[in-house]
């Protein structure tokens, strides 16, 4: 074994974490260790960008009963799964091979396939090599949550996660989601809407709970025409059934039912890449569930080591891993003027159908922090847009501070609702109240962001703050 080699700089994960190393460093001896075969990490290869990229086909299918409503007779014929798989694939394979390929050719980056564990605080063994390092940045993401169950190991082939579920053969006719968060709710949409059969079942009474109540519970009337939900059961078993799959569930009651499957896609959360690290060897201390503990300039407890996205952030959101990525970026290049990341406005969205999004607080989060606010509600079917869609059941909540007008959460079920959210992140992130947003712009007539316009319209009208119970 030769000398140890040493770097400025050690970067351990190739998504958001490889996105840091731009021309800035150019100057910098760079270490990039990427364990998993496939190289840009999960936003890229097996997330947010391949499942957005099949929600647009299952949203083509789902428009003939759309315009049914319209007066426009539709046909869904059917969908060609290997067709849509391939060319989202063709496409996304390539940008990671192509990104892998100009990493490995670039003078100052060297990649290192394998897992990285530290030895001390700013030495890593990969494989049979050591390196060192001056700066390290842990970005090792996040994967999906195993289940544990009687007979899953029999049925290996037949049971997915989010991870390989995009690229099987053949669309399974029955598939059986377990879980009721957003990914579970997206693949929900993909697959009926391309014409699979879909049982979801879910172990709380609620689907995507961590939204605001009267948005979720509007989400799960609308999904229920679409898919067989089954609420308050948690996965028992799963077994061979002919060429299938059988799934056993158990009520809160210890009732026992049964589902008939093609596949089974497992949908139940996100773990932290933390624990083949060895941070205890290097002194890096972690909170529950491997989250690496940082500060506000995404330092970990050790000079010199930091950490973004999934495996230290409370968001699992690209565009977090990437904001934190941004603040360490500018940390390393000017550690005498360092800056923080904001989390103060961090929004999401849920691409199914119906489609949701939301910043801020739910109004069950501002109640249970006994903080006055107003609610308003603004349904899509009373602006002019909205007729053009007979929109039916879609709305934009509002929740802001009495007094001040300041914007304290935002959440949108319906048509464009990621889109449509945008002007509302933009005020509470730069200050602006509700009064200013509302009449200090002009705001296209007949549009559908008129529906905004109308809720903040609506928040000004109310005359008392919400009851807070005590």
């Amino acid at each position: 074994m030769g000398a140890m080699q040493h770097f400025d700089l050690a970067v351990i994960g190739s998504g958001s974490g490889n996105s840091l190393i731009d021309e800035r460093f150019a100057d910098w001896n760079v270490a990039l260790i990427e364990r998993d075969p496939v190289f840009g990490g999960t936003c890229i290869n097996r997330g947010c960008i391949p499942t957005k990229m099949f929600v647009v086909p299952a949203d083509f299918g789902v428009s003939p009963a759309e315009a049914e409503r319209l007066g426009v007779d539709l046909r869904f014929v059917g969908a060609d799964w290997a067709a849509i798989r391939d060319r989202i694939f063709g496409r996304i394979d390539a940008i990671s091979a192509g990104g892998l390929d100009w990493r490995e050719r670039s003078d100052n980056v060297t990649v290192f396939h394998g897992e990285a564990t530290f030895t001390g605080p700013h030495t890593l063994r990969i494989g049979e090599e050591e390196i060192t390092a001056d700066q390290i940045v842990i970005a090792t993401g996040s994967r999906p949550r195993r289940l544990e169950v009687p007979g899953l190991e029999d049925v290996a082939g037949k049971v997915f996660t989010s991870d390989d579920i995009m690229r099987v053969d053949e669309r399974p006719q029955r598939l059986v989601i377990i879980g009721g968060g957003y990914i579970g709710a997206e693949f929900a949409h993909i697959f009926s809407g391309l014409g699979s059969d879909v049982t979801m079942i879910n172990r709380s009474d609620v689907l995507l709970r961590h939204h605001d109540r009267e948005i979720a519970d509007q989400f799960q009337k609308q999904l229920a025409g679409r898919v067989r939900l089954r609420l308050n059961q948690s996965l028992s078993a799963v077994e061979n059934e002919g060429d299938g799959v059988l799934v056993v569930t158990t009520d809160r009651n210890g009732v026992e039912y049964e589902y008939f499957a093609d596949a089974v896609l497992v949908a139940i959360g996100r773990e932290r890449n933390s624990e083949a690290l060895n941070l205890e060897a290097a002194g890096i201390d972690t909170g529950e569930h491997g989250q690496i503990r940082v500060d506000a300039q995404q330092r970990t407890s050790v000079e010199g080591v930091w950490a973004i996205g999934d495996v230290s952030s409370d968001y699992l959101l690209k565009h977090v891993a990437n904001a934190e990525a941004r603040t360490v970026q500018h940390n390393l290049l000017h550690p005498d003027d360092m800056v923080e990341t904001d989390h103060r406005y961090v929004p999401n969205a849920v691409f199914s159908n119906p489609q949701v999004a939301a910043v801020g607080a739910t109004e069950e989060q501002l109640r249970e922090w006994g903080i006055p606010y107003v609610a308003y509600s603004q349904r899509y079917a009373d602006v002019a847009y909205g007729w053009a869609l007979e929109d039916e059941s879609h709305f934009v909540k509002l929740l802001a501070a009495p007094g001040s007008w300041h914007l304290l959460g935002a959440h949108i079920i319906g048509p464009q609702a990621s889109t449509l959210i945008q002007p509302l992140i933009q005020a509470m992130s730069f200050g602006q109240t509700v009064p200013d947003l509302a009449r200090g712009q002009y705001w296209i007539h007949p549009a559908l962001p008129e529906v905004v316009e109308n809720a903040l319209l609506g928040l000004l009208e109310v005359k008392q703050p919400a009851e807070l119970s005590r």
